[in-house]
């Protein structure tokens, strides 16, 4: 069960294609540890949550990676899990389109839409 204005949830890297069968953390194949990636990846902090008119929007902040003492991935998909969760359920992922990799001194900014929201429901 999901409290997203209120459970801790947390973005990270995979190589490996997440499938509509995959439903908690456990199922992902997690990118290596290190180099600036943590394992369980990065909090998010959430922005704002609220329901108007019977409409409810979930507002993430955006989320930085910054590779440091050598590269992070490569990665394909970024993977949102609730960390609250008994089993970590998954709530979205991200396809890159192709294998990425993070060179020392450079950032992953994960750009959550601060208007339109990480997540609308009407």
């Amino acid at each position: 069960m999901h409290n997203l204005g209120s459970d801790t949830l947390k973005v990270m890297l995979t190589n490996s294609a997440p499938s509509a069968t995959n439903t908690v953390k456990a199922d992902i194949t997690e990118i290596s540890a290190g180099n600036g990636y943590t394992a369980g990846g990065a909090t998010i902090t959430v922005s704002s949550s609220s329901q108007t008119s019977g409409t409810y929007k979930l507002v993430l902040a955006d989320v930085t990676i910054t590779a440091s003492g050598g590269s992070i991935g490569p990665f394909r998909y970024v993977v949102i899990y609730n960390d609250t969760a008994a089993s970590d359920e998954l709530v979205a992922y991200y396809d890159y389109g192709s294998s990425v990799s993070i060179n020392t001194g450079e950032n992953l900014t994960i750009d959550f839409d601060g208007s339109a929201g990480f997540l609308t429901i009407a």
